[in-house]
């Protein structure tokens, strides 16, 4: 079984999930863009039990990020949460997104992923 690890910048908040993602995606929504300082988030999403984490996370609304250094991690949730992959301690190579949400907010100069579903705002 594969058990990936991720932390924060400072290493205060740590945390590890266990077998495959039940999916991953791309979002290009305004709050991601603006929370992550990028043009889009990539994350997977594992079930609740699947994971573990330490350390003085904070949530803002439904945002885990660490209270030190501010790094975003992950969304705890009732039965998932949802990951930040760029957080995962090993380059995520294995993880490619299966969707686009929100590619409505797409940056023009950024092509879709072929092979991935496409959602003009959030999944159906």
């Amino acid at each position: 079984m594969i058990i990936r690890s991720g932390r924060c910048l400072c290493g205060e908040v740590t945390y590890s999930v266990k077998g495959p993602p039940l999916r991953v995606g791309l979002c290009h929504c305004s709050d991601c863009r603006k929370e992550s300082g990028s043009s889009f988030v990539t994350f997977a999403v594992w079930p609740g039990h699947a994971f573990e984490s330490s350390g003085d996370l904070a949530v803002f609304e439904g945002r885990g990020f660490c209270r030190t250094c501010g790094s975003r991690l992950f969304n705890p949730g009732a039965g998932e949460v949802e990951i930040r992959v760029g957080s995962l301690d090993m380059a995520p190579t294995d993880l490619e997104p299966t969707y686009e949400i929100w590619i409505k907010r797409r940056e023009h100069w950024l092509p879709p992923i072929g092979t991935a579903e496409q959602f003009v705002e959030d999944r159906r």
